[in-house]
């Protein structure tokens, strides 16, 4: 093992201590992060600003250098996807860029649950990543906004989009699932343009879904686990060749993220019954469906929101707010609790601290553990939540459906 391989490793094995936020699901893509001074209470009390975001977008902030990036869709009057950088220290603009202005007809029709601008952004070395499924994908500077490149190669979208994407090796990748055909497509980072596509080639009913990669480390090299309907894979991020592949029937309109634990990845299979899978990476190759899938979870499983793992316990919720607490290792459920309340934004586990935002607008936190669940803050928006978090310097960013809001201690 390489000294880059061997830190990836332990990059995804342990929670990571939050300096930036450069992606969906945090600084090692999983939801968990290890900091200190986190406020559970969240209230006018500890409040440092809240501001109002322009039209509709569900993605999930970034933070890096001091700057926030959110994504959204405005109206006016034709609708403008559009790029909105904060500074985090005092939530004021610091840049507002139009990057796409779709047509009705290009846009779509989407679900009721969904906005024009789901996909979160991601940022590297200075360079935003704004992503928006079928109607494009843009390049922007962190610093003043400015536009490096655009990308347009529309398809047919089902439900609209929400796979965000992922950076690896200088290319850029994401999931074009889409009504007709499922794919997935990368871009080299400096241009622009796609490097390559790969065809997932599913014999599945319904081809869409809305998947989110994941990079993790298997046999020595970087593979790019990503989900489509019917069927996960690894991806070689030079060629987009297929290394390994599971097959999970008809499951479609993937959302929830996979998570990657000691040479295993933990993945939900989508609508219409979803699954939990924990699936072993040693040795994968080819199709290994029969070989590879250790376990497998039919009770209360999201179709929405992404779960945690901490260690030997996974804690997921399923759309309606059933939360569950899983053995890692072998799939019993340990106990099983509820929100009562409906939950589409991703879990974030703050060391031992849970936080779930719901659709009604409540921000909950709970100390968990094998054992169960303990209440320690129920906070209140006052409009939905469907974006995860960010957590950092004894803070938390939450975006509402009309605000964003920053609390510290």
């Amino acid at each position: 093992m390489t000294p880059r391989t061997c830190f990836l490793t332990i990059f995804l094995l342990f929670p990571v201590e939050a300096t930036v936020w450069p992606e969906f699901r945090g600084p090692n893509a999983q939801g968990v992060v290890k900091a200190s001074n986190v406020p559970s209470k969240m209230g006018q009390e500890n409040l440092v600003w809240k501001r109002e975001i322009p039209g509709a977008g569900w993605s999930s902030p970034v933070m890096s250098s001091g700057l926030i990036v959110v994504t959204t869709a405005v109206k006016n009057p034709g609708t403008e996807l559009r790029a909105i950088a904060l500074d985090a220290e005092t939530g004021k603009v610091v840049w507002d860029q139009k990057l796409f202005e779709p047509s009705e007809e290009e846009a779509g029709s989407i679900h009721a649950k969904n906005s024009l601008a789901s996909s979160s952004p991601l940022i590297a070395e200075g360079v935003v990543y704004a992503h928006f499924g079928h109607m494009g994908t843009a390049a922007l500077s962190l610093k003043d906004g400015e536009v490096r490149w655009r990308y347009h190669d529309s398809y047919p979208a089902m439900h609209g989009n929400g796979g965000s994407p992922v950076l690896v090796e200088g290319v850029l990748i994401f999931s074009a699932d889409g009504e007709k055909k499922g794919l997935l497509r990368a871009l080299d980072v400096s241009s622009g343009k796609l490097k390559w596509e790969a065809n997932r080639n599913q014999d599945v009913r319904r081809k869409f879904s809305f998947g989110t990669p994941l990079i993790v480390e298997s046999g020595g090299e970087k593979v790019v686990v990503s989900q489509g309907s019917g069927m996960v894979g690894g991806y070689r991020p030079a060629d987009g060749k297929l290394i390994w592949w599971v097959e999970y029937g008809e499951g479609f309109s993937l959302v929830p993220r996979p998570v990657y634990q000691e040479g295993h990845v933990y993945l939900t299979t989508g609508f219409m019954k979803a699954k939990l899978l924990a699936i072993r990476l040693d040795g994968a190759k080819g199709e290994i469906t029969d070989t590879h899938v250790e376990w497998v979870s039919t009770k209360d499983i999201p179709t929405t929101p992404s779960f945690v793992i901490s260690g030997d316990e996974i804690y997921v919720t399923d759309d309606t707010g059933r939360l569950s607490c899983l053995s890692r290792k072998t799939g019993e459920r340990l106990w099983r609790d509820s929100y009562k309340r409906k939950i589409s934004a991703s879990l974030t586990l703050v060391d031992n601290r849970l936080f779930a935002f719901s659709e009604e607008g409540q921000g909950f936190v709970h100390k968990v553990s094998d054992k169960g669940i303990e209440e320690i803050a129920v906070n209140d928006f006052a409009e939905p939540v469907f974006a995860s978090p960010i957590i950092f310097d004894g803070s938390v960013i939450v975006r509402s459906k009309s605000n964003l809001w920053r609390f510290g201690n």
